[in-house]
């Protein structure tokens, strides 16, 4: 009987063929400063924009509304859209001058500040989202209050919030990663 022995045919070839074809193929991991969103690449301040896009038009959406002002969770939600549009806009104009300098944000220090102001405002906002949605449900579903409010308004403002959450909790994760890495 003829069987072929681990010694005779190793699993995964000739050291010496592996050595060849993992410099020619370049590092099998990539460095996180590459990773894409991070502060200071174009990715980065798209997701900035974003944030601060979906932040502005769920303040717009609610504030314009007339009854807003009576319901402490919708002005809760435009108080953390409008922080949350502030440090997005601050955020993604660091990021437009970084890409004009040609530059990327290697400051531990800086990219520290970047990820605990993006965890306090991604709380606040999902925190403001989540009541929004809560109080609108309540007001559709059981109470049948919609027929003499804006609900689709409020509804709509707190899905541009929960958009906003989104990504800053991308931006939040891709920046601890970076800083971690470090």
């Amino acid at each position: 009987m003829d069987a072929s022995h681990a010694v005779d045919h190793p699993i995964g070839g000739h050291p010496e063929h592996e050595h060849d074809l993992r410099e020619e193929e370049g590092p099998l991991i990539f460095p996180m400063k590459d990773l894409p969103g991070t502060p200071g690449t174009v990715g980065g301040l798209a997701l900035r924009m974003g944030q601060f896009i979906f932040a502005a038009a769920s303040v717009v959406i609610m504030v314009t509304s007339d009854e807003f002002i009576n319901f402490t969770a919708f002005c809760y939600l435009a108080a953390a859209m409008a922080l949350q549009f502030l440090w997005s806009f601050v955020l993604a104009t660091i990021d437009v001058y970084a890409l004009l300098i040609k530059r990327g944000l290697p400051n531990s220090i800086l990219l520290s500040l970047f990820v605990v102001g993006d965890w306090v405002t991604a709380t606040l906002s999902l925190a403001a989202a989540c009541s929004t949605a809560g109080i609108t449900v309540l007001f559709d579903k059981d109470l049948n209050y919609c027929d003499q409010m804006h609900c689709r308004r409020y509804q709509l403002s707190a899905t541009m919030a929960f958009f906003s959450w989104v990504l800053i909790a991308i931006s939040s994760l891709i920046t601890l990663l970076l800083l971690v890495s470090e």
